[in-house]
């Protein structure tokens, strides 16, 4: 069996270390969008938790999103908040849940997974992953094995990305 085409049947991974109390990844929704637009399912774009120390709401913000991830609608959840950083800063956990409620999710659960810490694990992981890949800002992709950071600058980045996933795809 020639595995050559299965492997360029599989989609690329793109990685993105995101938080969602950071403006800069409210910023990044913008390329995430384009770079779905582009590839489709060729490329299966990962949300990736690096929650920052001095954002206090972005730890129960990951675990959040991963409630979100859990009922269905991950990505919609993130965007979400993402759109309301600002206020995430000054009304909190409650604004989580609430967000919740807005998408039609079940706020209820919501409350219960962030008190329960059900998700912890998890967000935990991803960051103890991003520290060993040296991730140190929001947002940072990695495809392909390589790191891009985009919590300096995000100027270049999508074609950046792009350059690398046709690299890859093309095999």
């Amino acid at each position: 069996m020639n595995d050559s085409s299965s492997s360029s049947s599989s989609p690329v991974v793109l990685d993105v270390w995101c938080e969602l109390q950071c403006p800069d990844c409210h910023t990044a929704l913008a390329d995430l969008d384009a770079l779905r637009e582009r590839y489709g399912d060729r490329m299966d774009i990962r949300l990736r938790h690096f929650p920052l120390e001095k954002h206090r709401h972005a730890f129960a913000a990951a675990q959040a999103a991963e409630e979100a991830l859990v009922q269905g609608k991950g990505w919609e959840y993130v965007r979400a908040v993402l759109d309301r950083v600002g206020e995430l800063d000054r009304a909190g956990e409650p604004l989580l849940v609430e967000i919740a409620g807005e998408l039609g999710l079940d706020a209820e659960e919501f409350d219960t997974a962030l008190v329960d810490g059900r998700h912890i694990l998890i967000v935990d992981a991803d960051q103890a992953e991003g520290k060993a890949l040296k991730v140190t800002g929001t947002p940072t992709y990695v495809i392909g094995g390589e790191r891009l950071d985009g919590g300096k600058s995000q100027e270049g980045l999508r074609a950046r990305i792009e350059e690398i996933a046709d690299r890859l795809l093309a095999g």
